[in-house]
């Protein structure tokens, strides 16, 4: 669809126009003073003949503006999650570094900055985004105090001297920060995308990916050259640079109003007593649990077996660079595909993978390799689903959509902070799996085995839950489940 092509596009606009200024949308509301001054917009998305002031709103799956906000919000999502996600690059340094491992509480703690803010960033969303709903033209200052927050934090943790600093800097503000650019970046995709509105979030996703292919590659030389504090301060000035250009692509599809909405009223609620979106939910929080496990590990897994730090930062490497086909297939499929099947195949074959490719094969480096390959190309797209799963319960109700991606990514955020005090208890409670056969259960002295026997045990939990959904999507159901 072209730009000038305003006849096919009009069925669109009255779409988006009719949600901006019906009486029950929450999320733009227009004051009695602003009204005349947007009856232009009103008659012209709405197919009477536009006033002079009106303008036309740039179509919707193409154009200039839709695929400069994908591709900024990808960079968007692969600056503020890839530092999360490659944090166990960084945990391998911290952990040889006497300065903090020496600390009390270091084996502990130093773990949990990672899933601390990607943990902050998940569960942040249920209430960032009803705010920006009801003040959508906040969204521009929040990411600039996000992107600020960001590099503040990163540049003080070069400063840091003890672990709880880090946990507070590096964990915690990051989290801060990275939530306030990621919400309302986020926010914009309903805007420019409908159609293809998967496709759209699988590449945006798969950009958490990238992030995480590229610094693994990066840090480890870094740290080697230059030390920790001062590949933070590097790191710091380049996310500085790269937000500040990102940030005039993030820009909405529709005009925003600098006045507050209303509180919504009478809100439908009937998405929330399926029950088979909280079997959903429920998978997603195990998936979020399992699934950092490995990120976190998979570093000081290969450090177990070789020094070389290379190496070890290889296997993370090659983990999150099939997740980022696995990503935009993902979300390619779910326009066309059950989520269901997709989500309990996903889950299914990573708790086998998990067993059978990290518990068995993985006592080499080939092994290791081996099971990133697979863990990236089958788990790795998982959040993908999310538009799928969102599509059948909130119809054309952007914030009811907006409700559910919330949901979706705070029962995940949950998984992933919990994850990490069980994984690290795990990781030294006493083994049962005894031999020094050449396993990957026997690495480090079976170190590893608890954490492997969980990691699958957790994804083959979610596929339980899966399949009991996917069970359900038959006719019957989906009438049921149908927004009126």
């Amino acid at each position: 669809m072209s730009q000038g092509d305003n006849t096919s596009q009009s069925s669109l606009e009255k779409q988006s126009l009719s949600e901006l200024y019906s009486k029950d949308s929450s999320l733009y509301a227009v004051s009695s003073d602003a009204s005349s001054g947007l009856e232009g917009f009103r008659q012209a998305g709405l197919g009477a003949e536009p006033t002079s002031g009106a303008q036309s709103l740039p179509p919707v799956d193409a154009g200039f503006g839709a695929w400069s906000y994908l591709a900024a919000a990808f960079f968007v999502e692969a600056i503020v999650w890839g530092f999360p996600i490659s944090f166990g690059v960084f945990l391998e340094a911290y952990l040889k570094d006497p300065h903090y491992a020496a600390q009390p509480s270091a084996s502990s703690l130093l773990p949990l900055i990672g899933s601390l803010s990607s943990g902050i960033i998940y569960c942040s969303g249920p209430f960032i985004y009803p705010f920006i709903a009801r003040f959508p033209f906040i969204r521009h200052y929040m990411m600039w105090v996000g992107l600020l927050l960001c590099f503040s934090s990163l540049f003080g943790a070069s400063y840091a001297t003890s672990v709880h600093q880090l946990v507070l800097l590096q964990g915690a503000i990051y989290g801060i920060g990275g939530s306030l650019m990621y919400a309302p970046c986020i926010s914009f995709l309903s805007e420019w995308f409908v159609e293809r509105r998967g496709l759209a979030n699988g590449i945006i996703f798969a950009g958490t990916a990238a992030g995480a292919v590229f610094l693994p590659f990066v840090i480890p030389d870094f740290i080697a050259k230059y030390g920790i504090p001062a590949t933070l301060r590097i790191i710091a000035i380049a996310v500085l640079l790269s937000l500040l250009v990102c940030l005039p692509f993030l820009r909405g599809r529709l005009p925003t109003i600098r006045v507050s909405a209303p509180r919504p009223r009478g809100t439908d609620m009937t998405w929330a007593k399926d029950w088979t979106l909280w079997l959903f939910v429920a998978a997603n929080t195990f998936q979020g649990l399992a699934y950092s496990v490995p990120i976190t590990w998979i570093p000081t897994f290969a450090s177990a077996m070789d020094n070389n730090t290379n190496m070890a930062s290889l296997a993370l490497v090659v983990l999150n660079a099939s997740s980022v086909v696995s990503r935009v297939g993902m979300g390619h499929l779910s326009d066309i595909v059950s989520p269901w099947f997709l989500g309990f195949f996903s889950l299914i074959m990573t708790s086998l993978s998990t067993f059978l490719l990290w518990g068995l094969a993985s006592h080499s480096m080939a092994g290791l390799i081996l099971y990133g390959l697979t863990f990236g190309t089958i788990a790795g797209g998982w959040t993908s689903l999310y538009s799928g799963f969102c599509k059948p319960l909130s119809g054309d109700d952007v914030n009811i959509s907006t409700n559910l991606f919330g949901l979706f990514m705070l029962s995940r955020g949950i998984g992933s902070i919990v994850s990490t005090p069980i994984s690290t208890s795990l990781r030294h409670a006493p083994h049962k799996i005894n031999g020094g056969g050449p396993l990957g259960f026997n690495v480090d002295g079976g170190m590893y085995e608890n954490l492997i026997l969980f990691t699958g045990a957790c994804f083959a939990g979610a596929a339980i839950l899966a399949i009991l959904g996917w069970a359900t999507q038959t006719e019957k159901f989906k009438t049921r489940r149908k927004i009126k």
